[in-house]
C-alpha cells in the first residue's frame, strides 16, 4: 500500500484578510435598523449601494467606490419607496441599473446617473407591481439580461421581464407557487437553469427558474435551512442554518438527491443568521455571521470530505451585512480573490475586507485569476424565455486583456449615455469603440459617427459645460475632483491599450477566417 501524506496541498492555504485603512472606509453612514435577514449592502466596481435608516419612507444611499472618508449626512439618497427598504440588488449587466424592494408591496428598478446621485431620486424606472405583501428578496438572473425574481411574503416568487416599453409593470412573467411561507433565499445555478430556495417551512426546493416545474423538494429532521447557495459546477447546494439543539450549521446536498444531506457540520451556538459566500474561480467558501466579527473560510472539493477549513478573519466588530465586490472589480495586482463591505452599525461605518493570496511576486498570477463571468449578457431576456439557456461569458482578469462592457438594450436611452454606461471599468477599452474604428467599408457611417461626437465635445467629465457650476461645498468638490481623477485614469488606458486590443482583434479575425472550411471561401 503506497503512503500517502496526511496534509492537503493547497494554494489557499494562506488567504488572510486585510481590513482598510480608516482613510479607504465609508464613515458616517445611517446604517439601517431592520432586523430582515439579507445584506443590506451591494457593489459593483463603479458604485457602492447600503440601505440606510430614515423616516417617513424607504431610501438607500449610493456612493461611488472612490467616494471614502466622511459621508456628508444630506447626501441624496433614492427615495422612491413609501416603506422600508428590504433589499437591494446592481443588474450584473449594467453597473448603473440597481432594484430595491420594499415593505409597500413594490419592486422598483433604478437608473443611477453616470456621475453618482447628486440629487434625491424618487422617479424609477421601472416600477414592479404584482406582491400583495411586503417584498423582502430579490435576485437578478445570472446570464439573462433584464430578467429580475421576486420573492414576497405572500409566499410568491415573480419573474419580471424588464425588457418592456411600460414603466409600471403589473403582470409577471410567470408567478411560482410552490411555497407554504416566507422564502428566506434564493439561489441559482451557473447557466441560470435551475433555482433552489429555502423556506420557513424547512424545506428546500429545487425548481427550474424558467416554468418553475418543482423538480426535488427536501427536508431534514436534523438540520433547519436558512439560506441556500448553489456550488458553482461541482452539481451540490450548500444550505446554512440550525441542528436540532439549535447549534449553527451548515450542510452539503448532492443535487440530484436532496434526500440525505452528504454531510453535516456544526459551528458554533451563536444565534446570528449564517450567510454563506461563494467563489467558483478559486472554490472558496466564506461563511459570516450577522453580529459576528469573524469571517471563517473554507476550501471545497468534489470529493469526500468535501469541505476543508483553512482559518478564519477575526476582528472585534460586529457586521450587519457584507456586500459583495464582483471579480472584475478587485485588485489583481495584489493578489486579491475576494472583497466584502462590512456594515459596522456601532460605529456607522463600512469597512471594505480584502482577502489576499499571499504571493512574493507582483506579476499577474494566472493561477488564482482564471476565465471568469464577465458582466455581458449571454442570452436576452426573449431568448431565456423562449427556453434558451447558457452559460456565462467569461472574461480575463489579466490587465489589459479583457474587456469590460455593460450592454444596455433599453429603449428611449440616448446613445452618447449607453456609451458611457458601457464601460463598467474605468480605464478598460471598449470593444464599440473598437469595433466602429474597425469598420472602414461604410464612410458615411464614420463621417455621421465624427459628426456626433464633434456635436458632444462642449463636455467636461462627462457633464455640459453650460450646465456646470462651481463646487459650492466640499462635499461637491470631492466628487469633482474624483471624477476628474476617473477621466484621467480612462484616458490613459485608453492610450496606453488601443494599439495592443487592435491587434488583438486583428489576430482573432485572421484565426477566424483561417479556421473557415475551404468550401465555404
Amino acid at each position: 500500500m503506497t503512503w500517502r501524506p496526511q496534509y492537503r496541498s493547497s494554494k489557499f492555504r494562506h488567504v488572510f484578510g486585510k481590513a482598510a485603512t480608516k482613510e479607504s472606509c465609508y464613515d458616517g453612514v445611517p446604517i439601517t435598523r431592520s432586523v430582515q435577514d439579507n445584506n443590506f449592502c451591494a457593489v459593483n466596481p463603479r458604485f457602492l449601494a447600503v440601505i440606510t435608516e430614515c423616516a417617513g419612507g424607504g431610501a438607500f444611499l449610493v456612493l461611488s467606490v472612490h467616494h471614502t472618508g466622511k459621508v456628508d449626512p444630506t447626501h441624496p439618497r433614492v427615495s422612491g419607496h413609501r416603506g422600508n427598504v428590504l433589499d437591494i440588488k446592481w443588474n450584473p449587466f449594467d453597473d448603473y441599473c440597481i432594484a430595491s424592494c420594499s415593505e409597500d408591496t413594490t419592486v422598483k428598478v433604478w437608473e443611477i446617473p453616470p456621475h453618482g446621485v447628486l440629487k434625491n431620486l424618487t422617479t424609477p424606472w421601472k416600477d414592479l407591481q404584482g406582491h400583495s405583501r411586503r417584498v423582502g428578496l430579490i435576485e437578478w438572473h445570472p446570464t439573462a439580461n433584464n430578467i429580475l425574481f421576486s420573492t414576497a411574503y405572500d409566499y410568491q416568487v415573480m419573474i419580471w421581464n424588464l425588457d418592456c416599453p411600460e414603466q409600471v409593470i403589473k403582470n409577471p412573467v410567470r408567478t411560482i407557487s410552490h411555497h407554504t411561507d416566507v422564502v428566506l433565499s434564493m439561489s441559482f445555478n451557473t447557466d441560470g437553469s435551475l433555482l433552489a430556495t429555502t423556506c420557513k417551512d424547512r424545506k428546500i426546493r429545487l425548481m427550474e427558474s424558467r416554468s418553475g416545474n418543482l423538480l426535488q423538494e427536501a427536508s431534514s429532521k436534523t438540520h433547519k435551512a436558512g439560506k441556500v447557495l448553489f456550488l458553482g459546477n461541482l452539481k451540490k447546494l450548500l444550505t446554512s442554518g440550525t441542528s436540532r439543539w439549535n447549534e449553527r450549521q451548515i450542510a452539503l446536498w448532492d443535487q440530484d438527491d436532496l434526500s440525505v444531506p452528504l454531510l453535516e457540520e456544526n459551528l458554533d451556538g451563536s444565534s446570528g443568521v449564517l450567510f454563506p459566500f461563494y467563489d467558483p474561480d478559486t472554490h472558496m467558501l466564506y461563511l459570516a455571521g450577522k453580529g459576528d466579527g469573524n469571517i471563517r473560510y473554507y476550501e471545497i472539493s468534489s470529493e469526500k470530505p468535501y469541505i476543508h477549513y483553512l482559518t478564519e478573519y477575526r476582528s472585534h466588530l460586529p457586521q450587519k451585512g457584507l456586500g459583495v465586490m464582483p471579480k472584475r472589480g478587485l485588485d489583481v495586482s495584489s493578489c486579491e480573490v475576494f472583497r466584502f463591505y462590512k456594515l459596522v452599525t456601532i460605529k456607522s461605518l463600512i469597512e471594505p475586507l480584502a482577502m489576499i493570496v499571499p504571493r512574493r511576486s507582483e506579476s499577474y498570477q494566472e493561477d488564482i485569476y482564471p476565465m471568469t463571468a464577465g458582466n455581458m449578457p449571454a442570452v436576452t431576456a426573449e431568448e431565456w424565455l423562449s427556453g434558451i439557456d447558457k452559460g456565462p461569458v467569461l472574461m480575463s482578469l489579466k490587465p489589459g486583456s479583457q474587456v469590460a462592457e455593460s450592454h444596455s438594450d433599453r429603449k428611449g436611452l440616448v446613445n452618447s449615455l449607453d456609451t458611457r454606461r458601457s464601460q463598467s471599468r474605468p480605464g478598460m477599452l471598449q470593444l464599440s469603440y473598437i469595433q466602429d474604428k474597425l469598420e472602414t467599408k461604410d464612410g458615411k457611417q464614420d463621417s455621421a459617427r465624427s459628426e456626433d461626437d464633434r456635436s458632444r465635445t462642449p463636455l467636461s467629465n462627462g457633464e455640459d459645460l453650460a450646465l456646470c457650476s462651481p463646487p459650492r461645498t466640499e462635499n461637491e468638490l470631492r466628487l469633482k475632483f474624483h471624477k476628474q481623477q476617473e477621466e484621467i485614469r480612462r484616458l490613459r488606458e485608453l492610450l496606453n491599450q488601443r494599439d495592443v486590443r487592435i491587434k488583438q482583434l486583428e489576430l482573432e479575425i485572421k484565426n477566424i477566417k483561417n479556421s473557415q472550411p475551404q468550401s465555404s471561401l
